[in-house]
């Protein structure tokens, strides 16, 4: 039945839904998970770069992780080169207002702008839905440190805490339990680490396979900064995760024990 409305992008099926929207939701659902959250200091992104061989060559084409601006980084998952897309066009849009006004654009202004032109990629004939959603992570002057999230339909929504890409119902149920108002970077890092590795395909998950980025306000100097993590930062966070999971696994194990004996 749903062959007869899923060819064109304008056409609703009798149930309300754009099929072609909801496909390329599907191709996100696919690709390797990216995690954004907001701690008391700054934003974190990290990402699973999903590498396939290891002789691929880790050049940009492997980047899960943007800069738009000195205040704006995006994580994405999808189809790469939809992203790229956008981000060019986030790039320009991001200057334009610089050059315009004279100080940097407000975060929400900018997400609107990238998904106002998502949204009309379902609303024209012979065009497709971009199949990518991104995680934008921003700070300025009006709401301070803001986290959105956005999909192929143009629909966007802030969080303090949430993931997109493969099982990232798994990483938003992690998330949930875990993320606290106070975070600290050192706390929000192990977190993120540790909700991508349990929702990787792996059990012994390795460095080169993941992307860290933190974005911070400095009061003093009044502008952001970006770090990224190092190869050596990152192994040493996975340590630490691994460790923490194992001590989980182990007081479940021992709980249930003592549970059987009663």
């Amino acid at each position: 039945m749903s062959r007869r409305y899923d060819s064109r992008t304008t056409t609703f099926s009798p149930e309300g839904r754009l099929y072609q929207v909801e496909y390329a939701l599907e191709a996100i659902n696919n690709a390797a998970p990216t995690v954004g959250l907001v701690c008391n200091e700054g934003i974190i992104l990290g990402a699973d770069k999903a590498i396939v061989s290891k002789l691929l060559d880790q050049g940009r084409s492997m980047e899960k992780i943007y800069t738009i601006d000195r205040h704006i980084i995006v994580g994405v998952a999808g189809l790469t080169a939809d992203a790229n897309i956008l981000i060019a066009q986030a790039r320009i849009e991001s200057q334009r207002y610089q050059y315009t006004y004279g100080e940097e654009q407000p975060v929400e202004q900018l997400v609107t702008q990238i998904c106002d032109r998502k949204q009309s990629y379902t609303q024209f004939g012979g065009l497709r839905p971009f199949g990518v959603s991104f995680l934008f992570a921003g700070y300025d002057k009006h709401y301070g440190y803001q986290l959105y999230q956005s999909d192929p339909s143009g629909n966007f929504s802030g969080w303090k805490a949430t993931a997109i890409g493969q099982n990232n119902h798994t990483a938003t149920s992690i998330l949930k339990q875990e993320w606290k108002e106070d975070l600290t970077l050192d706390q929000g890092l192990l977190l993120t680490a540790k909700v991508l590795a349990k929702t990787m395909d792996t059990t012994s998950p390795t460095a080169d396979k993941f992307e860290f980025s933190i974005l911070m306000y400095n009061k003093d100097k009044r502008k952001c900064t970006q770090r990224i993590l190092s190869e050596r930062e990152i192994t040493e966070l996975l340590n630490k995760v691994q460790e923490e999971i194992a001590s989980e696994s182990n007081s479940s194990n021992g709980s249930n024990s003592n549970s059987s004996s009663n």
